[in-house]
């Protein structure tokens, strides 16, 4: 008579859900911002604020593709439809937002070369008064964002056929919270530098100061875009985790009896990682002793060995 294990494939964080929680509140507080200006903007006139309430609209999108990536990847965790699971669901709605994020950048960049070369009329009050406003809101939902980037390690185990044995969940970073900061972060700083330079502006007259300053956030934001877009397209891309590849090869290679012909090490999830390993060795090992020699590897998941006997 044949048993049947069952394995879950759900590799989500141990924050999934707090996380998903936090970056809605952002994208409701964002949401309000945005209506709240461009309507702001139709009743006064003002295309400075009409301009900001597009540009925070940008940001809602972004936030909300976060938001949409949370909630998917909960609702499909347990799918078959997903081999690994939807653990990476996150890291591409990350690289979607760094991809938004990268276009908002070369967008303010070539508003604030034309501005250089055409000066415009800045209403310095009013835009003070915008920018001071979109600060708040950007801080508050910093902060939301970066209570989830902490949290405790949590272990479980699972028991389950071809190699699943009993492992932990550590620490992970979850990219799809990386991005919704890293938004709500280029906002804040680009407020700040438009306070500086309006400030500078209205006090002191130096009214090229304000795209020079917007040069300068365009390139802080196309560089964390930039460095968003790496981490997640490794991610995607299944880019060998060396940290874990090397422990693996340090235990197993401890006996010296063993040889590794293949290892594959990658991340499923932010807290977790799959291999595959194969290996040779004496006809004193099998595939269970393999498997108990990596168990004190708590990243990995979901192992798959392959063991062979080394012909005498």
């Amino acid at each position: 008579m044949s048993t049947t294990y069952v394995h879950s494939h759900n590799f989500l964080g141990v924050a999934h859900d707090d996380n998903a929680k936090r970056t809605l509140w952002v994208v409701l507080l964002t949401v309000v911002m945005m209506v709240a200006e461009i309507a702001a903007g139709h009743i006064t006139g003002s295309m400075a604020l009409l301009a900001d309430g597009f540009h925070m609209a940008t940001h809602a999108g972004a936030l909300g593709i976060a938001a949409a990536a949370y909630a998917y990847a909960r609702k499909h965790s347990e799918s078959s439809f997903y081999s690994f699971g939807t653990g990476k669901v996150g890291d591409l709605g990350g690289f979607a937002s760094a991809l938004i994020l990268g276009l908002i950048s070369l967008g303010i960049g070539i508003e604030s070369v034309l501005r250089l070369f055409e000066p415009t009329q800045v209403q310095f009050g009013t835009a003070t008064m915008i920018a001071i406003s979109g600060l708040i809101v950007n801080v508050v939902s910093a902060l939301l964002l970066a209570g989830g980037s902490h949290h405790h390690d949590h272990g479980h185990g699972h028991s389950h056929s071809h190699s699943h044995g009993p492992h932990g969940h550590r620490h992970g970073e979850d990219n799809n919270l990386r991005s919704a900061y890293v938004h709500v972060l280029a906002d804040a700083v680009t407020s700040v530098l438009a306070i500086v330079a309006l400030l500078a502006g209205k006090f002191l007259g130096w009214v090229w100061l304000d795209p020079v300053m917007g040069l300068v956030g365009a390139v802080v934001i196309a560089r964390w875009a930039w460095s968003l877009m790496k981490d997640t397209a490794s991610v995607l891309l299944d880019k060998t985790d060396y940290h874990v590849a090397e422990e693996i090869r340090e235990l197993l290679n401890h006996s010296g009896k063993l040889q590794i012909t293949d290892l594959h090490v990658w991340r499923v999830g932010p807290d977790a990682r799959a291999a595959i390993v194969s290996v040779t060795g004496s006809l004193d090992f099998t595939a269970d002793d393999i498997r108990a020699a990596l168990t004190p590897i708590h990243e990995v998941v979901h192992l798959t060995v392959e063991y062979r006997a080394a012909a005498s």
